[in-house]
């Protein structure tokens, strides 16, 4: 006969074979719950993001704060390498939000591949190369994304890869397409809205393609922009209006010119040109959340500009020059790429790359009042990216949305 005792023991003790079932439900709810927080959104911060492009390459995180504020976060290495280099407007760093989960990706031009972040992980998730012939080491890779497909321009093969986004913001390379200006110049600088891509080539020309199928087709538009007629400015940088209408071109030049090009019939359409202040060159371009200004990064000078927008019209207007950004020449020789400091109204002012070893984040504030405005560099600009010697590309997490 049993004893009380014996019976407690059974119960509280069991066998082997139910012990084994028990931790391994308890494994499975550890790794469910794990999933779950890296594919999950990250808490409610808004991080300034940097591709440090360096032969130890990653993504530095850095929270804002008020009045541009940054302060370091995190590194996260990438697999690659990259080159500390290449064309203004490449955009090297992307974040989208793919199917409910939020990710960054960004390029690698040395090693040739592009490689995932899920934010909250805390590491790179993986890589992924274009086809054997896609090569991006002399100029760099840029990049553009939507919530299905991740575009990958290689400068030095002329391709444009297609990637398309899997769960937990893995990627794998579909196929790429042979590209080139009207004048035999290099892909350049690549933005995208609904079906529409649009690159340019550095050599004046710029080029749309219909993406609605993934792959880019060529709408056969292909065209010399207006203001490189001349022969001594050619668009680079690109952003496109919320609502597809316009695309606006930040051009590689002795002065400041944008171009705008009327895209509401799918296509491009001729450029009309801007010269609204006296910056040398205006690579980077980047509209306001509220789309009425036009931030211009004047690449070889050391201002930036904002210019006042008309999203009906697409005409830019006088706006306000920066006062100079500190420590050119001594600490950096270029301004590159840039990112909004506020996600709504007229951004607040942008973040600016600093190309330098190491490369630094200007932080330039913005007021608007009726149609003046002035541009300052804030008291406690510039950040250093420790992590960077050759930093031209920024995002912004979480990202735009339109």
């Amino acid at each position: 006969m049993n004893s009380p005792a014996s019976c407690i023991n059974r119960a509280v003790a069991p066998g082997p074979r139910r012990w084994v079932a028990s931790f391994r439900a308890a494994l499975l709810l550890l790794i469910a719950i794990f999933i779950s927080l890296l594919t999950r959104p990250a808490a409610a911060q808004d991080y300034l993001l940097t591709n440090d492009d360096s032969f130890s390459n990653g993504v530095s995180f850095f929270t804002i704060g008020s009045g541009g504020a940054l302060t370091f976060a995190m590194e996260i290495p990438g697999p690659g390498l990259g080159i500390g280099g290449g064309l203004f407007g490449m955009a090297r760093v992307v974040a989208v939000n793919s199917g409910g989960t939020q990710c960054i990706f960004a390029s690698e031009a040395f090693t040739n591949d592009v490689f995932w972040i899920v934010p909250g992980s805390g590491i790179a998730g993986g890589s992924a190369p274009g086809s054997q012939s896609d090569v991006g080491s002399a100029n760099g890779i840029g990049l553009a994304a939507n919530a299905q497909y991740v575009y990958a321009s290689f400068s030095s093969s002329n391709t444009i890869a297609t990637f398309q986004i899997q769960s937990a913001c893995s990627l794998v390379f579909l196929n790429d397409v042979a590209v080139s200006g009207l004048n035999g110049g290099l892909i350049d600088g690549m933005a995208l809205h609904g079906s529409i891509l649009i690159a340019s080539y550095a050599d004046g020309s710029i080029e749309s393609f219909n993406i609605s199928s993934g792959t880019p087709v060529s709408n056969g538009d292909k065209q010399n922009s207006t203001a490189s007629a001349g022969g001594e400015t050619y668009p680079n940088g690109i952003d496109i209006t919320q609502d597809g209408h316009f695309a606006v071109f930040g051009d590689t030049s002795t002065s400041d010119v944008v171009e705008v090009s009327d895209i509401s019939s799918g296509h491009l359409t001729q450029t009309v040109v801007y010269s609204t202040h006296s910056g040398i060159s205006s690579s980077n371009v980047l509209l306001s959340p509220d789309e009425t200004i036009l931030y211009i990064s004047n690449n070889q000078g050391d201002v930036v500009t904002a210019a006042f927008f008309d999203n009906n019209t697409g005409q830019i207007t006088r706006g306000c020059t920066s006062t100079k950004v500190r420590n050119y020449v001594q600490a950096w020789s270029y301004l590159g790429g840039m990112a909004l400091q506020q996600i709504s109204g007229n951004g607040g002012g942008v973040f600016v790359a600093e190309f330098g070893a190491p490369s630094t984040i200007a932080a330039l504030n913005l007021t608007v009042k009726g149609q003046k405005c002035t541009l300052r560099e804030a008291s406690d600009s510039p950040t250093t990216d420790e992590y960077s010697r050759g930093l031209l590309s920024l995002g912004r997490f979480p990202p735009r949305q339109f």
